[in-house]
């Protein structure tokens, strides 16, 4: 997911993106959990995924300050 495409959607659209992002994650920490992981990396995908929303969110609270 490019910075750029988040800075596109809206606030509603990132939040609902971030919890959906939210729940994928804990879904693959369990899984990863019980071994049945085959892709360890996309662990670190949503991480980063996660991180750039939360990103785009705090500018966007900055900006109206």
């Amino acid at each position: 997911m490019k910075i750029n495409d988040l800075r596109e959607l809206s606030e509603d659209e990132l939040t609902s993106k971030r919890n959906e992002l939210k729940d994928q994650l804990f879904k693959l920490r369990f899984q990863n959990s019980q071994g049945q992981l085959e892709n360890a990396s996309r662990l670190k995908t949503l991480r980063r995924d996660i991180a750039r929303i939360e990103t785009v969110l705090k500018e966007r609270e900055r900006k109206t300050e």
